[in-house]
């Protein structure tokens, strides 16, 4: 198996583990809210069963992300990833407005008392646990293979441990008959998604409207500036596509080289970049100096 397909491949299985861990979550969450009638429960279950969604658009995505181009798509499919993340966000938001309409129905109307059991505290305490090493499990891959999908869901569940951590708190205030402790801990809770949302929200859109990443530029230009044979270069520019990114550059060499010796620099050129930047295509246009 070639290194290409066994990225695919353990990217394809970190995601799909994923996705069993937010089934199982959502339906423990979903009976537990139920049976004790908390909105804090029942709000992690709702974002635990759009976890569960968005699982599945990750898996889906990482899955065909790393597609090579072909006619229709020329730069390959790596996009797919951004829109996932996309996606991923306005999930996030859905999940937020109907928490915070519940809290403050609840708040205004004064039905905040719910039956605290030791179910209750389990299906958190389980919860963060499971969020905890899945969050990790995605990281590690992320990073590695360099996928934004993939870091999207690790991101998202690291904030589910946040969030269950609040509803805990929450727990343990009812347990003391502070009910109201449950309303607001899912106000948190909506709080702290609608952050992430936006973080999320920020980054896959500026890869969709292809803004270059922040600081890239200039680590290229320090990767060219060290290479003796290019006497200058211009019009840097970067662009990603999932876990790759493209880029182009004009550089300037000695007049008086050959066709190909100035080839060869470019590829020097191509090469250094390469070996310091994951997932990079690089395309140079190499020029005559002093014109």
């Amino acid at each position: 198996m070639s290194l290409p397909a066994i990225a695919t491949k353990e990217k394809e299985n970190i995601a799909i583990t994923s996705v069993i861990a937010a089934v199982f979550l959502t339906s423990f969450k979903l009976v537990i809210g139920i049976l004790t009638g908390s909105l804090g429960i029942l709000s992690e279950a709702l974002h635990s069963a759009l976890d569960m969604v968005a699982a599945i658009i990750t898996l889906y995505a990482v899955k065909h992300s790393d597609k090579p181009a072909d006619q229709e798509h020329q730069f390959g499919h790596g996009k797919i990833e951004n829109y996932s993340a996309f996606v991923e966000t306005f999930l996030l938001v859905v999940t937020c407005v109907w928490i915070i309409y519940e809290a403050v129905k609840r708040l205004i109307t004064g039905r905040t008392e719910i039956e605290v059991t030791l179910w209750s505290f389990a299906v958190i305490i389980i919860s963060i646990i499971i969020d905890v090493t899945r969050s990790r499990a995605l990281l590690k891959v992320a990073k590695k293979h360099d996928s934004q999908a993939l870091e999207a869901d690790a991101i998202h569940f690291s904030t589910d441990v946040w969030s269950s951590s609040v509803v805990l708190i929450g727990l343990a205030g009812a347990a003391f008959h502070f009910y109201y402790a449950d309303p607001v801990a899912a106000l948190v809770v909506a709080l702290i998604v609608l952050t992430v949302s936006y973080r999320l929200g920020k980054r896959s859109f500026n890869a969709l409207v292809d803004r270059a990443p922040l600081g890239l530029n200039d680590e290229i230009s320090g990767i060219v500036s060290e290479i003796s044979e290019v006497k200058k270069f211009h019009d840097i520019k970067v662009r990603e596509s999932g876990p790759y990114k493209f880029v182009e550059l004009n550089i300037h060499v000695d007049k008086n080289m050959t066709i190909d010796q100035a080839h060869s620099i470019s590829h020097k050129v191509e090469e250094a970049i390469t070996a310091k930047i994951k997932n990079v295509k690089v395309m140079v246009h190499e020029e005559p100096d002093g014109e």
